[in-house]
């Protein structure tokens, strides 16, 4: 069995996430190559394809959203996701016991509504959906099918069992604080397929754009109990590389698989909260050292904007007057600030006619975080 150094276990990450170098990919493409892009800030898919797309605009994005060639939803880790459309109804279907189990809780039952009782209702929800839907217009849907008030969690454990999508309504970003939803095209699909089996083509598009990775990695990523992706790869079985991991662990992968090596140059990043490959994995060394976590990572799950230098977190960055505040863990070399000034100068001209400020309402996090090598990059 082939052994894995940590060195090549981030060069795959970054490869297959296009970090090495930005590739001239159309938008549905590339978000198809990223797998899936956590989305609770509406400016993150934005800044995720900026780091990786040649020449990506704003526009693009929106675009795809609006033909649904990629569509936004509660999906992985229980939150907002950006996702192709051909792999949405996969996904949604092997989150389902996910989706059910952390929706329809102890605290949903206290709406008076069981969980049956909401499960029977999905597919008459969804047809009520079929055409874009305000949240009052659904959850008066809900206290009519149900004849109690719609709480906070009745309506969110509805609307997230349900394969629904996010309707953009921006600006700035496709999606603003208000959102409206409509049923995906492919809802009656998405409800009949098979969790298992979809767990098994979860397991698959995780490993194209994150492998090689642990089962603890794939469980992780998608928050899936462990015996399913055991269940899953056991089906796959000689389907899958296997390679040695740093430290001995079995590691698996789809054939094939891009591996760079660790001598592979990365070029500096900035990279949006929340990115794909700070959530990806259980042992998330592969790309952000121990010593950082718990300043990248916040007490409430706030994953910051980071820095990236030679393929790992480095420090953060936030929008300031005159440019990008970069703060970094350790001192960057001058040909490192170089890069990184040519990355903000870029960044403040694709944020400009956007929200220039993006991320403010997190920016709060600095006056807890004292970082030494501090700069202004001027945009």
């Amino acid at each position: 069995m082939v052994k894995l150094t940590g060195g090549d276990l981030n060069r795959a990450t970054l490869g297959r996430q296009m970090l090495l170098e930005r590739e001239p990919l159309a938008v549905d493409d590339a978000v198809r190559r990223i797998v899936a892009i956590q989305a609770q800030a509406p400016a993150s898919p934005y800044v995720a394809l900026w780091n990786r797309i040649a020449g990506f605009r704003p526009a693009q994005l929106d675009a795809a959203f609006a033909e649904q060639t990629v569509v936004k939803s509660s999906l992985l880790r229980i939150t907002l996701h950006v996702v192709h459309a051909d792999d949405f109804a996969t996904l949604h279907a092997a989150m389902r016991p996910t989706l059910h189990g952390a929706r329809l809780d102890y605290r949903f039952t206290e709406s008076t509504v069981t969980p049956e009782a909401a499960r029977a209702a999905v597919v008459d929800f969804v047809a009520y959906a079929t055409e874009p839907r305000t949240t009052a217009e659904l959850t008066g849907w809900i206290e009519k099918r149900f004849g109690v008030p719609s709480t906070d969690f009745l309506w969110r454990g509805v609307r997230t069992i349900s394969p629904i999508l996010h309707v953009p309504s921006g600006p700035p970003w496709a999606f603003g604080l208000r959102p409206s939803y409509v049923a995906a095209p492919d809802a009656a699909a998405t409800m009949a397929m098979d969790s298992e089996e979809a767990m098994v083509g979860l397991v698959l598009r995780f490993l194209d754009g994150f492998g090689p990775a642990s089962l603890a990695d794939v469980a992780k990523f998608a928050t899936v109990a462990m015996p399913r992706v055991r269940r899953a790869v056991a089906e796959l079985g000689d389907r899958l590389e296997r390679y040695e991991g740093p430290n001995g662990e079995v590691l698996i992968d789809v054939p094939g698989g891009l591996l760079p090596g660790d001598g592979a140059p990365a070029p500096p990043r900035l990279m949006a909260m929340w990115d794909s490959i700070l959530l990806a994995y259980h042992d998330r060394t592969r790309v952000i050292p121990p010593d950082y976590r718990t300043t990248v990572v916040r007490s409430n799950g706030d994953f910051l904007p980071t820095v990236l230098i030679d393929g790992r977190v480095a420090g953060l960055w936030r929008p300031v007057a005159g440019g990008i505040e970069v703060s970094c863990f350790r001192s960057p070399t001058k040909r490192q600030w170089a890069a990184l000034a040519a990355e903000a100068a870029a960044l403040v001209g694709f944020l400009s006619d956007r929200e220039p400020q993006v991320f403010r309402r997190h920016h709060h996090w600095w006056d807890k975080i004292s970082l030494d090598h501090v700069r202004v990059l001027a945009g």
